[in-house]
């Protein structure tokens, strides 16, 4: 029997590691050029984009908000309900969602929207 050992390449840890940052980010890309549509399919006709909070920049808070919007027949949000994530961000997502303007619809909605905070 031929006993060989293996071998790594000293450099295949650090280009796997860079690899896997690359499909991390056009993923983000990818999910982030995706409109936001809610799960009925009332799509999102105008978006205002949230305000990172300074404070949350500064403690290096980062993370996603779900939030439960209640949207009138002519596409006017007239409540938001932070579902999950961090308060601070919260704020700054249902501030911004108040904003927002659906898609008319047949009667009003209740649509779960996520906006994700990066640094």
């Amino acid at each position: 029997m031929n006993n060989k050992s293996f071998v790594l390449h000293p450099n295949w840890l650090r280009r796997a590691g860079l690899r896997l940052a690359q499909a991390a980010a056009l993923a983000l890309v990818v999910a982030l050029a995706m409109p936001a549509r809610a799960a009925d399919g009332r799509a999102v006709k105008t978006r205002v984009p949230p305000a990172y909070p300074e404070i949350a920049k500064r403690m290096r808070i980062s993370g996603m908000v779900r939030l439960a919007v209640t949207v009138d027949p002519e596409g006017k949000v007239t409540d938001v309900k932070p579902l999950s994530g961090n308060t601070m961000l919260s704020i700054a997502a249902s501030e911004a969602v108040r904003k927002w303007r659906f898609e008319p619809g047949p009667g009003e909605s209740t649509e779960e929207v996520a906006l994700n905070f990066t640094l």
